[in-house]
């Protein structure tokens, strides 16, 4: 019998070979400022790069994009999950105004087939690059036993750097602003576990073809997550609108609420008004086929909404024509008032305060969603 790594399941040579296959992608997310190429232990990033800031600080965040990836596996379709990756990750990063500097990733996978890999690198590679992130380093793990040959699983660490006097947040909003919402181009990268449940419940494959999705269910549901960093850093940097953004909110787990909840200040409060948009057709079709509606899912789907801007009243248009020109469709949704209300009140009439350990403002949605 073998004691060798080869018979333990363990395939170095495609994991050297699954680098090669990688290689150019990744390095054209390389700056200047990355020292010593792929396949080092460390990525290296010439911080010297943050003598342009007079008080820099550094922003960091790390996540995954769940059991998406089932979906993937089950098309073996594997060109998108890149980029819902680098979405969860970096563009948590720019929530709080920081540029994006450099992201290293992480893929566990049952057995290395070496143009899987590089297929969701290279896909990792080209959202990098949409966001001004450089791919410094990464690692492929190969679990045999506790992974199934062809399942895998990813995950990130990103870092950028904010001006101190620029960071963003719960602190800056003030009473009158005006809150934006920035259209999602789908699922994005949440609520998979339900969409899951609901498809295997209701016969549906993710192979099919269906017209109520418009296409391959599993299609339909791969559509990769917005990337919003590369245009809220550009807008963010407009002189004309310096200082009109206040805070910002990524929309992930957690649902529409409870994200806005985080970045408003305590004893503030919102009313999203669900008429302002109509929740595309995905969102509809799954809530028909779980027996639900589309407000049971607001804590679990972003229902087409990605991200949420709290301007200054002044500033809402001019902001909304800036997103607009970067191609993201963007409305107002509500109004920041900081008029006293008993927490007790904001309990009763269906608010949520805060969110993931932060005692913020209050939200709720109101109305009922414009039709489809």
């Amino acid at each position: 019998m073998s004691n060798s790594y080869a018979a333990a399941g363990v395939d170095t040579e495609a994991g050297d070979r699954a680098v090669e296959l990688m290689k150019a992608a990744v390095q054209r997310t390389h700056g200047p400022e990355v020292l010593g190429g792929v396949g080092g232990f460390a990525g290296m990033f010439d911080a010297s790069a943050l003598k342009q800031f007079a008080h820099p600080l550094l922003a960091t965040s790390t996540d995954g994009v769940g059991t998406k990836v089932a979906i993937a596996q089950a098309l073996d379709k594997h060109d998108t999950i890149g980029q819902d990756l680098v979405g969860m990750v970096v563009d948590d990063i720019v929530v709080v105004g920081a540029r994006p500097l450099f992201m290293t990733d992480y893929i566990a996978c049952g057995r290395v087939v070496p143009e899987r890999i590089a297929t969701i690198v290279a896909g990792i590679a080209r959202a990098c690059s949409e966001t001004g992130t450089a791919l410094v380093g990464g690692e492929t793990a190969e679990h045999p036993g506790l992974m199934g040959v062809d399942d895998y699983d990813v995950a990130g660490a990103a870092v950028g750097a904010v001006e101190a006097d620029a960071v963003l947040g719960a602190e800056r909003v003030r009473d009158g602003d005006v809150v934006l919402a920035l259209a999602s181009s789908g699922l994005h990268s949440n609520g998979y576990s339900l969409v899951r449940k609901i498809l295997a419940d209701a016969q549906f494959g993710f192979t099919s073809s269906s017209a109520e999705f418009g296409g391959v269910v599993g299609e339909v549901l791969l559509e990769p997550t917005r990337l919003y960093t590369g245009p809220l850093v550009r807008v963010l940097a407009t002189p004309a609108l310096a200082g009109a953004i206040h805070s910002l909110s990524h929309v992930t787990g957690g649902g529409i609420a409870a994200n806005l909840a985080r970045v408003l200040p305590r004893g503030s409060w919102v009313e999203v008004d669900r008429s302002t948009w109509s929740p595309s057709p995905v969102f509809r079709v799954l809530s028909s086929l779980a027996g639900s509606t589309l407000e049971s899912a607001e804590g679990t789907w972003n229902l087409g909404i990605g991200f949420f801007a709290v301007v200054s009243a002044a500033s809402a248009p001019a902001v909304t024509a800036a997103i607009e020109a970067e191609g993201i469709a963007t409305w107002q949704v509500g109004t920041v008032s900081t008029a006293a209300r008993s927490a007790g009140s904001l309990a009763a009439e269906g608010f949520e305060q805060g969110a993931k350990g932060v005692d913020g403002g209050a939200v709720r949605l109101v109305g009922a969603y414009a039709a489809a």
